[in-house]
């Protein structure tokens, strides 16, 4: 995939379909470590421990529409690739924690992408699913919950028109600010504040 989110509304939709009501999304982008960590955990219900050992082989999938998996395979082969990897810890009733981590300046690594569109999608298509988002580059922190939100809002839907707009714009100039004051990168390292718009 060309873009990281686009993993990450993979490893949310899994979520999902495995009857998550809550979802946590923590990107951690430590540029002096060199290090990009996602990390989806869920509420769902968890996977055994043969299951959990297969996951990552792309011929394994719990969904009856294909027989294929290739989400979490292509994940893990992306951050291997970028002298990372992919840990997947679960169990039965338990929930899910799937966490990749790559080199942040890997010359092959796929930009971070358009977090808003991402994070917009998700609580478009599945405004009833508490969704806590959790974003840091170096010591800088945005945090984001929906259940908050709808706790401000008392009846009025999360999925209305006006309140969506304020959301979008609230992450968009939270994310923004989070590169800031960021320290320079070397040229030809990736620059993830390049897409987050």
């Amino acid at each position: 995939m060309r873009e990281l989110s686009l993993h990450i509304l993979d490893l949310v939709q899994n979520s999902l379909e495995a009857g998550a009501t809550r979802v946590s999304l923590e990107i951690s982008e430590d540029l002096r470590a060199d290090r990009l960590v996602i990390r989806v955990e869920d509420n769902g219900r968890g996977m055994d421990e043969e299951l959990r050992r297969r996951v990552l082989d792309a011929f394994t999938t719990t969904r009856t529409t294909r027989r294929v998996g290739l989400g979490l395979p292509l994940l893990a082969a992306a951050a291997e690739h970028c002298n990372g990897g992919v840990t997947v810890e679960s169990a039965p009733g338990k929930g899910t924690v799937v966490t990749a981590t790559f080199q942040h300046s890997h010359i092959d690594r796929a930009p971070l992408g358009n977090m808003v569109a991402t994070l917009m999608t998700i609580l478009t298509a599945n405004p009833a699913v508490r969704l806590e988002y959790a974003h840091r580059v170096d010591e800088r922190e945005f945090r984001f919950d929906t259940q908050e939100i709808k706790e401000q809002l008392g009846d009025v839907p999360l999925t209305y028109g006006p309140v969506l707009q304020w959301i979008r714009e609230f992450i968009a100039e939270n994310l923004a600010a989070l590169y800031v004051s960021a320290p320079e990168q070397p040229e030809g390292e990736n620059h993830a504040q390049d897409q987050v718009h």
